[in-house]
């Protein structure tokens, strides 16, 4: 009996945009106005191919990662399409390097494509590949650090739209500021609405401390990031001292990153990134971990694969929903009744409105 030829990569087709944001989203640290993505297809020995969104964060970076992930063609170039014996590979060419920045996006990049080519290949959603079913995920809205009234407004705003959750950047000059602001959205967006705040790293573990003292009282549903994020003493002892949920994640590059934060309690919930945490075959990893303490998974950003990858996440919490690169996505995830919709479309989610890419073309 003659078997099946195996489905191989033949190439990867690497691609650089800035997305405009439709309105800048601020923070303590800076004020973002676009996004510099590098969009990566796998192309298979069937023809399929799988497409995945890398965010550079800055402009500077945009480049490299570009021709850091061409570069790794070599590498994948007639391997079986088989996501998790590619990344073993890829990880054990790059341990001496390191996995982490550009090279873990770039790898990140590869092994998300390769799963939504191994979905397409067979005709299914990613949800259906991992075993999952689709189902409605429940979104939050990011407001930016946008003072009182702009917070008001848009915590009115996205209440207005069905939303259950909102967060907002915080870190302002005094706990008073940040206090006034929390204050605002509740009375903007109303009792019933789940309230989470990010300090964006921007507090020493003391501060940090210092203010959850005064936002305790504030029923919020986690605040983010109080320290550095690798700082895992600090985190821990802030946990410790506050009443509030402790949340973390997005930093965390790769498992031994969140395997450390989780041995030294830095966290009470986890939210990673799937670009950060090795691609979805990181995400599965981290899932599983989290899933054996009973600790909560939420995402941070590519609200596309990660609505389907938190359909398939046992402690599946809270999806962070931006808008940030729809105008390039043929299909961007659909919004109703305030729930975010995945269905059993093929792939990931991840596929390119070919004109808008061309308009945006690095």
């Amino acid at each position: 009996m003659s078997s099946k030829p195996s489905v191989s990569v033949q190439a990867l087709k690497v691609r650089a945009v800035r997305v405009p944001m439709a309105e800048p989203h601020r923070t303590a640290s800076g004020v973002i106005t676009e996004s510099p993505l590098v969009l990566t297809d796998v192309v298979t020995s069937t023809g399929a191919v799988g497409h995945s969104i890398v965010f550079s964060y800055t402009p500077a970076a945009l480049k490299p990662t570009a021709e850091l992930i061409r570069n790794l063609e070599p590498l994948v170039k007639d391997e079986a399409l088989a996501p998790l014996d590619v990344e073993q590979k890829l990880a054990k060419r790059f341990r001496l390097l390191g996995t982490q920045g550009l090279v873990g996006m770039a790898l990140a990049a590869i092994d998300m494509a390769l799963w939504d080519a191994l979905a397409r290949v067979h005709e299914m959603s990613l949800v259906q590949l991992l075993g999952g079913s689709a189902k409605a995920v429940r979104p939050y809205g990011a407001i930016g650090y946008d003072g009182v009234e702009g917070c008001a407004r848009a915590a009115e705003a996205w209440a207005q739209r069905g939303f259950q959750g909102i967060k907002a950047k915080i870190g302002y000059p005094s706990v008073q500021e940040d206090l006034a602001v929390v204050r605002a959205m509740r009375k903007a967006a109303g009792d019933e609405m789940t309230i989470m705040v990010d300090y964006n790293q921007c507090l020493t573990p003391v501060e940090a401390v210092e203010r959850l003292r005064v936002l305790d009282g504030e029923s919020l549903g986690w605040v983010e990031e109080p320290t550095l994020a690798h700082d895992f003493a600090g985190h821990a002892m802030v946990a410790r001292a506050a009443q509030t949920p402790i949340q973390c994640g997005e930093n965390w590059w790769g498992m031994l990153d969140m395997q450390h934060a989780l041995d030294a309690a830095a966290s009470d919930y986890v939210m990673p990134d799937v670009m950060k945490i090795g691609g979805v075959s990181g995400w599965l990893r981290a899932a599983a971990l989290a899933g054996s303490r009973g600790i909560r998974v939420s995402n941070h950003l590519w609200p596309e694969i990660s609505a389907r990858l938190l359909c398939c996440t046992p402690t599946a919490h809270w999806l962070e929903y931006s808008d940030w690169w729809n105008p390039i996505l043929a299909e961007p995830l659909q919004i109703e009744s305030g729930l975010a919709v995945v269905d059993d479309s093929i792939g990931s989610g991840v596929a390119w409105n070919e004109v808008a890419v061309q308009r945006y073309a690095a």
